[in-house]
This record gives structure tokens, C-alpha cells and sequence, in this order.
């Protein structure tokens, strides 16, 4: 199995920077994405961005290509989300998520974290 802890969330003003850390541990070699969603109240939860372990191969939504970027540390088992020119409408619990492909639907990925609050304000 695969543990995610997820951190760095927290409340920014608009046009701020924030960048996530989720750190993996347990059998790590055993998924191939390593995947951002977020969650805002009353709302679906959506896909933000994807990276896969090996090659560092990037997928982003609509909303925040250009904005955000996904990297990661395969030394540390820890993949990040750079956040800047953040909006309103940003705000959302924010997920980390483990699976064998990148899939833009939630139910592609095994193993989340227990998400970190991202506030924007206005």
C-alpha cells in the first residue's frame, strides 16, 4: 500500500503563491502517476494536474495551466504543486492521489491523501 501526507495549504490573497508537498511512503514503486485534484464546497471534485514517476510527463486542467506546476523529487518520493497568480476561485480542499495512469476522473486513482485547505481571498 501507499501513504499520502499532504502539506503547505493555507490562506493566501489573490495573486499570491502557494506550493504543496505530498510526501509518499510505503510501496511507492508500485504506481506510476502521481496526481493534484481539489474540491470546492457543493462542487465535484476535479482534476488539477498529473505527473508520472518516471519520464516527469505533465497533464494540466484548463483552469490552471499556465498557473500551476507539477514537479517532482523521486529521491524524496515527494511531488509538489506550485500554485502562483492564485485566484478566488482556487480556493478548495486540495488531493493527493496515486495511481497506475493519469485519469481525469477520481475514480482512476487508489490511494489519497486527506487533502490540505487552500483559501483565496479576494
Amino acid at each position: 500500500q501507499v501513504q499520502l501526507v499532504e502539506s503547505g495549504g493555507g490562506l493566501v490573497q489573490a495573486g499570491g503563491s502557494l506550493r504543496l508537498s505530498c510526501a509518499a511512503s510505503g510501496r511507492t514503486f508500485s504506481t506510476q502517476v502521481m496526481s493534484w485534484f481539489r474540491q470546492a464546497p457543493g462542487k465535484e471534485r476535479e482534476f488539477v494536474a498529473a505527473i508520472s514517476w518516471s519520464g516527469g510527463r505533465t497533464h494540466y486542467a484548463d483552469s490552471v495551466k499556465g498557473r500551476f506546476t507539477i514537479s517532482r523529487d523521486n529521491a524524496k518520493n515527494t511531488v509538489y504543486l506550485q500554485m502562483n497568480s492564485l485566484k478566488p476561485e482556487d480556493t478548495a480542499v486540495y488531493y493527493c492521489a496515486a495511481g497506475p495512469v493519469v485519469a481525469g476522473r477520481p475514480n482512476g486513482y487508489e490511494y489519497w491523501g486527506q487533502g490540505t485547505q487552500v483559501t483565496v481571498s479576494s
